[in-house]
């Protein structure tokens, strides 16, 4: 009897689908939807949409036993990357690599997509841009705004020889001390620009600089506390995505090619 109570024991997760976390069961992976970085994260209708809510929603489909739970929550960007390094979340959709983050996070191949970074100037502004040279050459006064904690303050900073506000963390924020005269250039990435100037009511008042001044790939990474089961598993659902051209498909959903 004592024997068939253990084998029942042992049997009963499995019946009931309770798999342990980090073999081919349920996992639950903590995110959260990023303040400012549209069209991965966009608030519509009181919900939460955008690119990387519809990456998620297909790894899900992809993988049933994996689900990702807090999308429809906001956070700052800058927390989000706090709480993934110290285990308050799980997973981040849309990330840079640097090599500060490459000791935090592991980064799960393939990139999802690529970050296009142009800069924006008022719409009267004349102003030609073709290089990083051109930006310096404009004076040590020309204010280049930048969102903090974002990967543009880093791209600023290593170019070199420019002003540079980072001071606010959200886009928002930026468009408007550009359009109020507090900045006179301000670098954002692409997909999703020419969306969020006409969600922010700004088409009519800034224009987007026609040069790609630089280009980066970002990724879904995981805290480093997730185990490699678990990891694996999502990387091989992003593989698949991939494969299918599904990554590229809910890309041009939410942006469509790189058109200033």
């Amino acid at each position: 009897m004592t024997t068939c109570l253990r084998l029942l024991c042992l049997l009963l997760p499995l019946l009931c689908g309770a798999w342990p976390y980090g073999m081919a069961g349920a996992v639950t992976l903590r995110v959260a939807a990023q303040e400012g970085t549209e069209p991965k994260f966009i608030a519509r209708g009181g919900a939460v949409v955008g690119l990387c809510v519809d990456i998620l929603r297909a790894i899900e489909k992809l993988e049933p036993g994996l689900s990702f739970t807090g999308d429809q929550h906001w956070m700052p960007l800058v927390r989000v990357y706090t709480e993934l390094a110290r285990g308050a979340q799980d997973a981040a959709c849309g990330v840079q690599r640097t090599a500060d983050r490459e000791r935090t996070f592991v980064f799960l191949e393939p990139a999802l997509f690529p970050l296009h970074y142009m800069l924006m100037a008022r719409a009267d502004d004349p102003v030609v841009i073709n290089n990083w040279d051109d930006v310096r050459q404009l004076g040590p006064d020309t204010v280049v705004l930048a969102n903090r904690g974002f990967a543009a303050v880093q791209i600023l900073e290593a170019v070199g020889g420019l002003k540079v506000d980072a001071r606010s963390a959200n886009p928002l924020m930026n468009l408007q001390k550009l359009i109020a005269g507090r900045g006179r250039l301000f670098l954002h990435r692409t997909p999703g620009l020419q969306a969020f100037l006409q969600r922010a009511g700004a088409a009519d008042k800034v224009r987007i600089l026609p040069v790609v001044l630089e280009t980066s790939d970002i990724y879904l990474v995981l805290g480093k506390h997730v185990d490699r089961a678990t990891a694996a598993r999502v990387q091989e659902a992003l593989s698949r995505l991939d494969k299918a051209g599904e990554l590229e498909r809910l890309l041009h959903r939410w942006d469509g090619p790189v058109t200033p």
